[in-house]
């Protein structure tokens, strides 16, 4: 592979610009933007033109037929995943999305198999698992677990209630009045009516980040054990027997964001805060507290983590993951597992 890896863009909307191209445009010495695709003409000009993008195409098959490309970034709406992401596994290059990896188990399973026989791989966009802090919690729990200075993991609670998500992260977003194309989503779950359909893609918008964070601190699959029937609270338990509990909405912000997530041992814990999704140059932040007893000195460490944002972050891994440095931080296949996750919670929720 050359030194610099060649990414091809496929949709600059409000997330392929602000969350994505933005900061693949930064790494000028780790990649270069060779191409994007995006259905309306005037906007793919105007980005291109400000990020120096030097080739523009009408859709991402397009795209693939004429590019010699390392990767793809298709930032599109989860529910077109089925036809808009699937034929781009044809160029058998990675590629990344934003989550969640469908709008339903049955497109996401229909996804897999596309992919397997195109023979490349699929990074889903779970961007707080490339915070700084998120990265250093983990790396600090997986330590914990060896050592068992701390006891054993208990309980892990993840806590997100709604908020300003964008802190100002659209703020240099191009736009035109072209009109959104009008395009059929992909077909709706068939053991779903649509109401709880509905509900189903609702939730995996908004929560499938919580559902698949509570996985990765973890570190091992979980069930579904409880929901209540506000819709407030899914109870889990680890293949282990850790408790795992995400609290969706017990209260709501209009300018902050409120995202924690409290990783629990015998004689201490973890406590990890992340920043609104498109806060920039921003990471979240890690406090670890020991107390192990036999008269040692209870203590609490917040370490100082370097100011990059996870978006920025997920592009570095990104990258990586295709130069074979890294496995990616979440591939398809586990991001199949959150849809799964999903359908449970609402089995138990709704009865459905």
């Amino acid at each position: 592979m050359a030194s610099k890896v060649r990414i091809g863009f496929v949709g600059v909307g409000s997330m392929g610009q602000c969350a994505h191209l933005k900061n693949y445009a930064c790494l000028v010495n780790e990649c270069e933007v060779v191409a994007l695709a995006e259905i309306r003409p005037r906007l793919a000009h105007a980005v291109a033109q400000k990020y120096n993008v030097p080739r523009i195409y009408i859709t991402g098959e397009e795209m693939i037929a004429q590019e010699h490309l390392d990767g793809i970034v298709a930032a599109q709406p989860f529910d077109r995943h089925g036809q808009i992401i699937s034929p781009l596994y044809k160029a058998g290059v990675p590629v990344l999305t934003e989550k969640p990896l469908a709008a339903s188990p049955q497109v996401g399973e229909q996804m897999l198999a596309a992919l397997s026989a195109g023979g490349s791989w699929h990074m889903v966009g779970y961007h707080k698992r490339s915070d700084p802090a998120t990265m250093y919690a983990r790396a600090e729990i997986d330590r914990l677990k060896q050592t068992g200075e701390l006891g054993r993991l208990r309980y892990v609670r993840i806590t997100m209630p709604p908020g300003d998500w964008i802190a100002g992260g659209f703020n240099d977003l191009i736009q035109t009045d072209e009109p959104y194309p009008q395009l059929a989503p992909d077909p709706p779950a068939d053991d779903m009516d649509a109401e709880t359909y509905e509900q189903y893609v609702r939730f995996v918008n908004y929560y499938i980040h919580q559902v698949n964070l509570l996985r990765y601190l973890l570190g091992e699959p979980y069930r579904v054990t409880f929901a209540d029937r506000a819709g407030m609270v899914m109870g889990s338990e680890s293949v282990s027997g850790v408790t795992g509990v995400l609290e969706m909405s017990p209260y709501q912000t209009s300018v902050d964001w409120h995202e924690s997530a409290l990783v629990c041992f015998e004689y201490g814990y973890i406590k990890l805060d992340l920043p609104a999704p498109l806060a920039m140059n921003r990471p979240g932040q890690v406090q670890i507290f020991r107390d192990p007893g036999k008269g040692s000195v209870p203590q609490t460490v917040a370490p100082t983590l370097p100011w990059v944002h996870a978006m920025r972050q997920q592009a570095v891994n990104f990258i990586r993951a295709i130069r074979g440095e890294i496995s990616p931080p979440c591939d398809a296949q586990e991001a199949m597992e959150d849809l799964r996750i999903a359908r449970e919670y609402f089995k138990l929720w709704k009865g459905v």
